[in-house]
């Protein structure tokens, strides 16, 4: 492909025939086009020498760098973004793209959403943090939002297989990072917004600006009223914005909501139409997610009924409150849960649930924002009957001084806790020692199967280890 069809360039460099597009100085080839991209960690523009030394025929970057066929722009995220669409031949303008941010329950709208329109005999795409799917085919997933190159390259692979629709999650890192520049979403979702992230963002103000991006490149955006922060994102847009609340009256509400161990039903209402809807997931957080869902669904002129219909079939997501069978007279639950709201949330969903003990196992993770550790011990001590403090992906951390971290918002409570560093162990000894009755939850992993160490990442299916416990249990 020449260089002109790829980014805006003088006569001279135009007609360069480009063989590949990059902004990984290791996976320069010859003839590739390599952008210095800004990370937190390291800076492309370091590299560039090296990718001329590999072959590369042009280098784009924000400042002179005095090497031969260079194109300097104001910001290469946006760059790369650029070209890495015009790569694949712009797939996403062929296909009806729905975003969706928050901080918790992004997976769970997508894949809610993903069953409604599949419902309606829609092929869809989605893309999230457990895995991407074309239809029922599944791949696999490395970032809840792939880099501007895989992004492009899923969305053509999409396109070539006749999905109608795409729904994505949309991260703050992605939206800042310019790794969705220049779509444009049909619809665009907000979940909600708690502390996370902030060792990237390092203010909320900042992340709220992130999300808030997604809301400038949409048809219409849908709004969880009764977050905190629902006023300041809606705030200047120049979309359609609908909002949705289970507290209060909206453009679409949740009435009449009935909560039990496994399952949400309640009355969708809005000016136009009343419905019951039921879910297959407990809790508070399910009314919201669906409630977003099926106001998506509305808006993009789906019939509610149907839309509903379509819920109901719907068996949960992997890692989201999911059940573990045990045989046994005590229930395990595996939930995402990693932050403080996201823990709040799923213990106290089963802290309404006829039990014994609510029992919470629980770490933080490593080289992540450090100031959320002590609140997530305070809500687990809050929340649980009793808690098992151990290791999450502690990743290139001391798991002892994450968890040392993490006791400073349970001293003083009232909350037995015990301390196991070895999440396996942890898990094994909350399975030996539980009680009839009891819920114990896992939280912080949810759909992974891996845990990553300073030694590296290893195999940990928490199913796996549930079932390896239950067969030493007596």
């Amino acid at each position: 492909m020449k260089l002109i069809n790829l980014i805006e360039c003088n006569k001279e460099l135009a007609q360069i025939e480009i063989t590949g597009v990059t902004c990984d100085s290791r996976a320069v080839k010859p003839g590739f086009a390599f952008v210095c991209i800004v990370g937190s960690k390291s800076d492309g523009h370091d590299y560039a020498t090296a990718a001329i030394e590999k072959g590369a025929a042009v280098i784009i970057a924000e400042r002179d760098l005095g090497l031969p066929n260079q194109i300097t722009v104001s910001d290469t995220h946006a760059a790369f973004s650029g070209m890495c669409a015009n790569w694949f031949g712009n797939p996403a303008k062929d296909l009806k793209l729905i975003g969706v941010t928050g901080t918790n329950g992004k997976t769970s709208v997508t894949y809610m959403l993903k069953k409604i329109l599949e419902g309606q005999g829609f092929k869809v795409g989605l893309i999230g943090t457990i895995q991407n799917m074309i239809g029922e085919e599944i791949l696999a997933a490395q970032n809840t939002t792939p880099n501007a190159y895989d992004l492009n390259s899923l969305f053509a692979l999409m396109k070539a297989k006749g999905c109608t629709y795409v729904i994505m999650e949309v991260s703050s890192h992605a939206l800042d990072q310019c790794r969705v520049y220049n779509l444009d979403f049909e619809a665009a979702m907000f979940t909600n917004l708690t502390q996370d992230h902030l060792d990237y963002h390092i203010t909320m103000e900042n992340y709220l600006a992130a999300k808030k991006k997604l809301f400038g490149m949409c048809k219409t955006a849908i709004i969880n009223s009764d977050d905190d922060y629902a006023e300041k994102l809606a705030e200047g847009l120049k979309c359609k914005v609908v909002t949705y609340s289970a507290t209060d009256n909206s453009t679409y509400s949740a009435k009449a909501i009935n909560y039990k161990p496994t399952s949400v039903d309640y009355e969708f209402v809005s000016d136009s139409c009343i419905n019951h809807v039921k879910v297959n997931t407990g809790g508070k957080f399910t009314v919201y997610n669906s409630l977003c869902a099926l106001s998506c669904a509305v808006e993009l002129g789906f019939n509610i009924s149907e839309a509903a219909s379509s819920l109901k079939e719907l068996n949960g997501v992997k890692g989201r409150a999911e059940v573990v069978p045990t045989g046994k007279d005590f229930t395990v639950i595996i939930d995402y849960a990693h932050t403080p709201d996201g823990l709040k949330n799923i213990l106290n969903t089963f802290r309404e649930c006829e039990k014994n003990r609510l029992v919470a196992v629980f770490g933080c993770g490593g080289d992540r924002d450090k100031t959320k550790r002590p609140i997530m011990g305070s809500v687990a001590a809050r929340y649980a009957d009793y808690c098992i403090v151990t290791s999450d992906n502690p990743r290139s951390e001391n798991p002892a001084e994450i968890i040392k971290d993490i006791l400073v918002g349970m001293d003083g409570t009232p909350t037995p806790y015990k301390v196991i560093e070895n999440r396996i162990e942890a898990i094994k000894y909350a399975v030996a020692t539980a009680q009839k009755d009891d819920i114990i939850v896992l939280a912080g992993k949810g759909h992974e199967t891996y845990q990553i160490l300073s030694t590296g990442t290893i195999h940990l299916d928490e199913r796996e280890v549930v079932a390896e416990a239950l067969a030493e249990k007596k």
